[in-house]
């Protein structure tokens, strides 16, 4: 799951691009429909590394049912996806159903080059989700699967200190009170743990009650009370509550290995790590992540698009609706521990929501409640998040203050948004 979290360089490839589309399947762009033999392409990413026998499961699946719709797959590593996208839609020659991410969606659609979806069933969705995808009322992509960020907590570290467990009614306040009876330095025990980074600091900001950008995307809004009262939390935290870069944070797997040697009583990360920290020997959960004014939690989704050009649009459509949310989907995701589908029935996740530990998985999709919704940074998206970062870890290690640094940091990202 954690490819999702490099999106916005997607975002920076295809802004570059200028996208022009063409047909992707030949003949017209009109829709020949389902009543005869037809061929669709699909293009993904989601399955490379492990879970392409999987989806070979879903699309045989869909061709059982669907014994008129043939689906050709190709797919590519992440790291190469949006790279061969951006030359596909650039040249007209892409799939008919394609994958994009949170963070490259905005972007594809504006140019132009996806079909909008007509009749789709909403309520098959986790609605926070499946607007990600729409644009002014209309649906243009179906979300396949999310992770999200929840607090991770060690319970044997808690009841030792006496310390009540996190609950979904948590402020920025009651975590700071816990870290700081939980943390015990000598022992080498840290209340808290949360990157100094980007991704943190732009859902603190909308945890805070502002926002990232302005309402227009033209500008930053971050030089406020919600913005410096963010990074005051994120960065303040560093070396009192949390270990400090000096301490070790931020090097290859360091907070995981912290939580698993029962050293870190609170963790802020992805649903991703919970197969990865599996069993361990002291209890353990997950909560909703507090937030000061707010809740606000990061949520990265993959989803399906239909291109505009596809010459067989309700059939690319059906498709991209089955392998979003059919029940068929569902169980061979649940059944591989594939990344999680964005379905809103809960009867269907049972067996994950069953599965311990955590005993608390709940939380997963309680926190698609209050999704913070990712700033859409165009080209200069990765020199934005990079200088974000920087001015963190400046204030955490004490070179600079909030009160100087956000406001420069501020100027920085208006010169790389124009």
């Amino acid at each position: 799951m954690k490819k999702t979290l490099v999106a916005t360089t997607s975002v920076a490839l295809l802004a570059a691009a200028g996208l022009t589309g063409c047909s992707s399947s030949g003949g017209n762009a009109g829709d020949t429909g389902t009543s005869g033999p037809v061929t669709i392409t699909y293009s993904n990413f989601i399955s490379n590394g492990g879970n392409e026998q999987n989806l070979t499961k879903i699309v045989d699946a869909f061709e059982k049912a669907n014994p008129n719709i043939t689906v050709k797959v190709t797919t590519s590593a992440y790291a190469d996806y949006f790279t061969k996208l951006q030359t596909d839609l650039a040249a007209g020659t892409q799939s008919d159903v394609f994958d994009v991410d949170a963070g490259s969606f905005a972007n594809i659609q504006a140019n132009g080059v996806l079909a909008p979806l007509k009749g789709v069933d909403d309520a098959a969705y986790r609605q926070s989700v499946l607007d990600s995808y729409k644009v002014e009322g209309t649906q243009y992509g179906l979300p396949t699967s999310f992770s999200n960020v929840v607090l991770f907590y060690n319970k044997d570290l808690f009841d030792k200190a006496g310390v009540a467990y996190p609950t979904a009614d948590w402020t920025w306040s009651d975590e700071m009170a816990a870290a700081k009876k939980l943390t015990d330095k000598k022992a080498g025990v840290w209340g808290d743990y949360q990157p100094v980074t980007y991704n943190e600091y732009y859902k603190a900001v909308q945890q805070a009650g502002g926002t990232f950008l302005s309402a227009d995307g033209k500008s930053a809004a971050f030089d406020s009370d919600a913005g410096k009262a963010a990074a005051d939390w994120i960065a303040g935290k560093s070396g009192t509550v949390m270990p400090s870069a000096a301490d070790g944070a931020g090097t290859a797997d360091f907070d995981t290995n912290l939580f698993k040697a029962g050293k870190l009583a609170m963790w802020h990360t992805g649903i991703w790590m919970i197969s990865l920290v599996g069993d361990l020997p002291f209890g353990w959960d997950i909560a909703v992540e507090p937030g000061d004014t707010q809740k606000a939690s990061a949520t990265f989704s993959n989803a399906v698009v239909v291109s505009e050009s596809s010459a067989h649009k309700a059939a690319a459509q059906k498709f991209a609706e089955y392998l979003s949310s059919s029940k068929e989907m569902v169980q061979v995701r649940l059944d591989a521990g594939w990344e999680l589908p964005a379905i809103s029935d809960d009867a269907q996740l049972k067996p994950y929501l069953e599965k311990t530990p955590p005993a608390n998985r709940q939380a997963v999709f309680d926190s698609l409640e209050h999704i913070a919704t990712a700033p859409q940074l165009g080209a200069n998206s990765q020199k934005i998040q990079d200088a974000v970062t920087n001015a963190l870890g400046e204030i955490a290690a004490g070179r600079t203050t909030t009160e100087k640094a956000v406001p420069t940091l501020a100027k920085q990202v208006d010169a790389l948004l124009k």
